[in-house]
Order: structure tokens, then sequence, then C-alpha cells
């Protein structure tokens, strides 16, 4: 019986064998040993209820699959499901506070680990938190992020105002994460042009940490222009938060529901869940829907904004490699190279008035393609997939970010394709992340393109990249 090869399904980002991921969970490193939880369903497509997945890792980026970790307990406020939340340390205990769902409610709740975290118990109390404070809307309250200040343990939940329908994020405490005292909203989303993408009438997806002398307030919000994740960064003094900067943490359509962590190392690495942009029957006859992103390496800018980076860990799966050397860019060069699996990291000099950049899973034809192109006069990066698939299950979004060049006026595009997944680190301060389908088999080109004046490549290297589970 001849084998069909599933050509969309990613071989270097993570996702589980088979059905439902969403939301990274409980990410942690534990021993040595990084584990990432996720919103997982187990039976095929469409997905009913919320478990909680689980793989581990020695080296960030080779990755085991392990037993699932939380699953509906019936009769318990998590009957409906184990939706998400985070791992704390608590004196050498794993444990998770997540939210329990039950009959359109979620409620936080508690497990604790065992030593491998393979295995764990709930606490029979749950929920820890019996419901929102006054005047928040009770089926719009949900997601954790949990830290300690000296013998106070703090928690962030996600919420929406039942007046008006406002996205705010509530501060508790506790001091033995049992029992918890709401103090303040920490954060109120709003209208605010000196916060852009900020506003919103849900804030899902709390995550709050310190970054190089400020902190950051990830969420994943409900705006007018769309449903996406953005940060917040500012001061914290006093369990007050004065935001200072805010934008997208990834400009594409695919993006949410980010989770971070802080390593042995001493670095915060996030990762997103990555939505598919195709139909649901598509993603039924796949048998698989979701993947994570790259893991990710955050600091703070001087202008405090993010710098987010691909964890160098990821540099293990290169491959085979060419380099191609500084030229002037005039009209297509073809690279003579093809692949879907590819890191492809790019310098440029943009000139003025010159739009150029790349297109990738370009079929010989040009029928299929994908373009990303900056325009240096409007200084726009633009992803491009209105050609990228021939399918009509597949969407063709075009994603746009405002992107400044360096201080040298230097443009660097730092791309992974794999597969059904394109994502790009730009001057390493923004990030855009694409879903793509081609039909075509011979859908794997890489061109170079200008129009213009006096665009110029710099450098030029281009890696394959090794399965992740090659190992497995």
């Amino acid at each position: 019986m001849e084998t069909i090869v599933d050509t969309q399904r990613p071989q270097y980002h993570f996702l589980p064998p088979a059905n439902w991921l969403n939301d990274p969970n409980g990410v942690i490193q534990w021993q040595g040993q990084y584990h990432l939880f996720y919103q997982y369903y187990p039976e095929p497509l469409p997905k009913d209820f919320k478990y909680w997945g689980h793989a581990v890792s020695s080296d960030l980026t080779h990755w085991q699959n392990l037993p699932i970790a939380l699953a509906p307990t019936p009769g318990t406020p998590d009957e409906g499901g184990c939706w998400s939340g985070c791992t704390v340390d608590d004196n050498g205990i794993p444990t998770f506070i997540y939210s329990g769902f039950r009959d359109g409610i979620q409620t936080p709740c508690l497990a604790r680990g065992s030593a491998d975290l393979v295995t764990w118990e709930k606490y029979p109390g749950n929920p820890i938190i019996a419901a929102p404070p006054p005047g928040i809307d009770v089926r719009n309250f949900r997601d954790h992020a949990v830290w300690k200040e000296g013998a106070t343990w703090y928690q962030v939940v996600g919420a929406r105002k039942e007046e008006g329908m406002v996205g705010q994020v509530l501060l508790f405490r506790s001091v033995d994460l049992l029992n918890w005292e709401y103090l303040h909203p920490i954060y109120t989303a709003r209208e605010d042009p000196a916060l852009p993408y900020a506003a919103s009438s849900m804030c899902e997806c709390p995550d709050f940490f310190a970054l190089d002398g400020k902190h950051v307030l990830c969420i994943s919000v409900w705006a007018k222009d769309g449903v996406y994740s953005s940060y917040v960064t500012g001061e914290y003094v006093d369990q007050q938060f004065t935001p200072l900067y805010s934008t997208k943490l990834d400009f594409g359509e695919s993006f949410y529901a980010p989770q971070s962590f802080k390593d042995e190392q001493g670095r915060r690495i996030m990762w997103g869940w990555l939505r598919e942009r195709r139909s649901d029957d598509a993603q039924q006859a796949a048998g698989w829907s979701g993947v994570m992103t790259l893991p990710w390496v955050l600091n703070l800018n001087e202008d405090n904004s993010l710098r987010i980076e691909p964890a160098p860990e990821v540099q293990a799966l290169r491959g085979a490699h060419r380099n191609w050397p500084a030229m002037d860019l005039t009209g297509s060069v073809d690279l003579e190279i093809e692949g879907d699996s590819l890191e492809i990291l790019a310098e440029f000099a943009p000139g003025e008035n010159a739009e150029f950049g790349l297109e990738v899973r370009c079929s010989p034809d040009g029928t299929e393609k994908t373009r990303i192109s900056y325009n240096s006069a409007t200084g726009i990066l633009e992803v491009d997939g209105s050609q990228a698939s021939l399918s009509n299950d597949a969407h063709r979004d075009i994603s746009r970010a405002r992107l400044d060049p360096t201080g040298d006026g230097k443009l660097k595009l730092h791309l992974f394709l794999d597969h059904s997944v394109i994502e790009i680190f730009a001057n390493d301060r923004t990030a855009i992340t694409s879903r793509v389908y081609p039909t075509r088999p011979d859908s794997l080109e890489v061109k170079l393109f200008s129009a213009g004046e006096n665009a110029k490549l710099l450098n030029l290297d281009v890696w394959t990249m090794e399965n992740i589970w090659s190992e497995s």
C-alpha cells in the first residue's frame, strides 16, 4: 500500500503526532529538561474537550512525546475541559494552575505533579478561586500566570468587565497557592494612541514577567481589527503596572496565545500557537491541526520594545549550507535552490525608493508563490500570500508591519520555511508568521527580487533543515 506523504505537515516545528493542538501551557525547565505542555484533544477532529498534552526535550529542539498530563474529570470543575494555565515550582513540587471548564464557566484549579512531571493529582478542593470578583463576566475569566515575590505568590487572570465589555488583567495574591485574595486590575485595555494593539474586549492568556529592568505583559486580545497577541512593557512597582510601550508580538494572522518561562540560563523563552489558515474540512482530512512556533528568546531594547530572536539551539538542525556574497539587486534573481524545509538569513542595504525581498515556495511557472517584500520609501514589511496556494481550502493572507532599518541602515530578514509554516524575524524585533499551503509538488523555488533604486544584497545564507523527530 502506497504511503501518502503530507506535504503540509511541518518537520521542525513542534506538533503532536495527530489531532488538535492549541495554546502552549505550563512551559518550564525542570531538572534540566524542557517541558512543553499544550492544549490538546486526543481524538480525531473536530475537537470537543481540552486536555493537556506533554512533550519533553533535553536540547529545546528534539522532542519526545509523553502521556497526557491533564484530562477532564467527570463531576468536577474541569469536567468540560482542562483549559490554559501555567506551571510553578512550589518548594520542589511541580504545580499546575489551570482553568477548569464546566457549564460554560471557567474557574482556577490546581494539580500537583510527580518528580518527573508525568503523573498529576488534582487538588480535591478545586476550584481555588470560586468565582471572579464583582463586575467581571463570569464566562470570561480564565488563563493564568503565577510568580513568587518573597514568601507571597501572585497570580494574574485574564478577564472581561461586564460593563462596557472591556478587557482586564486581574491581580491576586496567596501564601499557599490554595487561598487567593483579589487585589485589583493590573491592566485595563483602552483605546490609546500611545499603546497601539492593546485595546480589547477580552484579555486572554496573560503572561507577566520581569525582563531587563522592566516588566512585560503579554495578552491575547479581542480587538475591533481582529484577534491577535500583543505585549505591553512598563514599570511594575508596589503591585501597580504602568505601561510605557505596546505593539503586536507577531504581525501574521496565525500566531496566538503565547507563553514564556525563564530557563536555567536566565533566558526568557517563549512559544506561541500557530493556528491553521485553511478550512475545517482540510484540517479534518489531514488529521492534525495547530503547530508551535520555534522557541523565541526575548530581551528588551532601549526603546522598551522586545528583541525577538529564534533560540540558538535551532541551529543544531542545520544541514547543507550555501552562501551568496554581496550583489546589486535588479529585477528577479533565481537562486537555483529549492526547498520546503529551509532556514534563510538575508541582509540588505535598502537604498532609496526600492521594493525588494524574497519569493519562496515558488512554482516554476509562478502560479504559486509567497512574496516577502520591504518598501524602503514606506518602511513597510509585507508578506503576500495571495498566490501561496491554488487550493480553495487555503486562506490567502497578506500581512504587514512597520519596520525601520537598523542604526547602520541595514535590513536583516531571518526566515524559517517549514512546509506550511513561514516564520520570519526582521531586524530581531518584528515577527511575522504565515501559514501557506502550496498544492504543487514543485512549489519549492527561492528567488530574490528588486524594483526601484539602489537596493543591495549584502549577504545571504541558506541551510536545509533536519526533522526534529529524527532521533525519536
